[in-house]
């Protein structure tokens, strides 16, 4: 269950019976055609086990018609689900890094993305390649989308210094009523900041922090990606886990045992005015 459970471990059960009742209830079958598509990469979908993208999309409320922003999308694990299903009848922005930014992990990563969408139009051909980064303010979807997500990024942003800009942003993306989601791995309740940012685990106090101060409401959370075999507590942080390994082959039997990391996976709204 939730690791920050002396404060929202009321909200917990409510936000638990509310899940499955909406799943059951709302399930879209369509997600689950784009998640099993062939285009996807074999790498990426032997990630589904610890990633669940069906249950994450559905708990988004994601809908095909939907103007849909990811937010740094990386080599495009979800891009590669979320752009072919909003194809026909909604749009998908893939919010990645500024090359502008002088950083050349950026640029790198930025390009290599965009190539990967050159070279299958079948499937990006309508998706808009946009660059997120809030020192250089080059946001270009303001008040026009109704979904903003997120994967795995905030203790990122954390260590860059611009979290709060970047909840301010996603805000600013959303039509009032739109949702952001947000997958992150989870930290123990308590954990200082200094170590949030060196582990890459945050708590989820603090990610609802961010967002409120933006302006959003939590609306939900859920334990679909949790892991309870996480300690959250490893040599290398969460790269010590899969699928970085981030210490080869010392103890790689241990750590494949105990999968991806433990994380929060949380449902916010801008208020609708």
């Amino acid at each position: 269950m939730f690791a920050a459970k002396p404060i929202i471990s009321s909200l917990v059960l409510a936000f638990s019976a509310g899940f499955s009742t909406y799943s059951m209830s709302h399930a879209d079958h369509s997600i689950e055609k784009a998640v099993s598509a062939d285009h996807r990469a074999e790498k990426n979908s032997a990630r589904d086990e610890y990633r669940n993208p069906v249950a994450t999309l559905e708990f988004f409320e994601l809908a095909e018609d939907q103007a849909v922003v990811e937010i740094w999308p990386g080599g495009g694990w979800y891009a590669e689900i979320l752009a072919p299903y909003v194809m026909d009848k909604g749009q998908y922005y893939a919010a990645h890094f500024d090359p502008n930014a002088g950083i050349d992990f950026y640029t790198r990563y930025q390009k290599k993305f965009a190539e990967k969408m050159a070279a299958n139009p079948d499937i990006y051909g309508k998706a808009k390649l946009t660059a997120f980064y809030p020192p250089n303010k080059v946001n270009t979807v303001k008040g026009s989308a109704d979904r903003v997500l997120t994967f795995r990024n905030v203790h990122n942003w954390m260590k860059s210094d611009f979290a709060q800009e970047a909840f301010d942003e996603f805000y600013a993306m959303l039509k009032p009523g739109g949702l952001l989601g947000v997958v992150e791995h989870r930290a123990k309740a308590g954990t200082d900041l200094d170590t949030m940012i060196k582990s890459g685990y945050v708590t989820e106090l603090k990610v609802i922090e961010f967002a409120e101060k933006a302006g959003f409401k939590l609306v939900a959370a859920s334990e679909i990606n949790g892991n309870p075999k996480d300690s959250a507590n490893h040599p290398k942080g969460v790269w010590t886990l899969p699928p970085r390994l981030a210490l080869g082959d010392e103890k790689r039997e241990h750590y494949l045992a105990i999968g991806e990391s433990d994380r929060m996976t949380l449902k916010f709204v801008k208020p609708a005015k």
